[in-house]
């Protein structure tokens, strides 16, 4: 039995790691500042389980992190400010929180060494994903122009126009940050993993690709493709879809992601290494909408494909689950359909405040969508 501390754990990841930890028997603390975007009136989160500690605080703290580090054993830093787009404009809060507040953790670290260290990171750093050509080489970069995005033309190519194939992009992918959000998760993995080697504790940071499950916020415009398309669909609006609705992404349960943050916590070969945490499954944007539409009954409400595009955003990307295998022991046990039915199940009562309209229009105001 260990005694955790979980930064941002009164999020939606995070009180599903503070269950996962619990149930195996770990007593756990939660260190949140409970941001009104994600949990609105500010109060403890019917959700968070009774058995974990909430200290309410902001990691930026040095005296409200020594408090919260007092008798701790071990962390899992999930705090973050989440969302590609509002990063490109609040610019100094996310690299604030982000990458500052890791740094205000790891000094108080100095003074409370712990056993084990679980950063959360993010696919956003890999940018597009892994991509290979006819032949089956690997492309080294095959990020869109802004020009290449206004003409609509919205798959890759490689450098001499030759058409392109994607495939599971494997954490040997050298990063391309396109985003601040995707620079604050990126510097949050590396000052993670170098005071784990300079210091002798064990780090392992996880790159989560999309995340899905019950208790997400439903009201913030920036969580989730799902929560978002959710928000849409239980207020009698169509979800709205950028680009074509072809680009892929990799929707990864709340539990598995939990469960490997519990596995990170005790698997000495990880340390030191960077994780995907993925299904090792790809889905394109309408299919997930369509799916979505079809469990929550709403099947008449078809996604609008607007044609548009955000900067930052990317095409393809899915994960390469081999390491966590290794590393971790990690599988991927719940399969979509279920996920999305566990979803759906949650969803029936949930009163969502649909905001995704204002955000669009704060993102094209400043020019960060067209």
């Amino acid at each position: 039995m260990a005694r955790v501390l979980v930064t941002g754990g009164a999020g939606f990841i995070g009180s599903h790691v503070a269950t996962t930890l619990l149930e195996r028997g770990d007593e756990v603390r939660v260190l949140d500042c409970l941001h009104p975007q994600v949990h609105g009136g500010g109060g403890r989160p019917g959700y968070l389980s009774p058995g974990a500690e909430l200290v309410v605080g902001d990691v930026r703290d040095p005296e409200c992190l020594r408090k919260a580090l007092d008798g701790v054993d071990e962390v899992v830093h999930l705090t973050a400010r989440v969302g590609v787009g509002q990063s490109m404009y609040e610019i100094a809060e996310y690299t604030s929180v982000n990458a500052v507040g890791t740094a205000v953790l790891l000094e108080a670290l100095l003074d409370h060494p712990v056993a084990r260290l679980v950063v959360a990171s993010s696919m956003s750093v890999y940018g597009e994903g892994l991509y290979v050509d006819a032949d089956g080489a690997p492309c080294a970069s095959a990020e869109r122009t802004r020009a290449q995005l206004e003409r609509g033309a919205w798959e890759p190519t490689g450098p001499d126009g030759q058409a392109l194939t994607p495939v599971p992009t494997p954490e040997t992918k050298p990063v391309s940050l396109s985003s601040v959000y995707a620079l604050g998760k990126f510097d949050q993995e590396r000052l993670c993993l170098l005071f784990g080697a300079a210091y002798h504790v064990p780090t392992v940071a996880l790159r989560f690709f999309n995340v899905y499950g019950p208790d997400q916020a439903l009201s913030n415009p920036y969580t989730g493709v799902l929560a978002i398309f959710a928000s849409r669909l239980l207020n009698g609006r169509s979800p709205l879809i950028f680009e074509d609705g072809e680009q892929r992404r990799d929707f990864v349960s709340v539990h598995d992601v939990a469960r490997a943050c519990a596995l990170a916590l005790r698997a000495d070969a990880a340390a030191g290494e960077v994780v995907n945490v993925g299904s090792g499954e790809s889905v394109s944007v309408n299919e997930i909408a369509a799916r979505l539409a079809r469990i929550l009954g709403v099947e008449g409400l078809e996604p609008e494909v607007t044609g548009q595009y955000r900067v930052g955003d990317i095409r393809h990307c899915f994960a390469d689950v081999t390491r966590a295998k290794a590393l971790l022991g990690y599988e991927p046990d719940v399969a979509l359909d279920a996920g999305l039915a566990e979803l759906a199940a949650w969803l029936e009562g949930q009163v969502a405040v649909d905001q995704v309209d204002a955000a669009t229009a704060q993102l094209r105001e400043r020019g960060l969508t067209v």
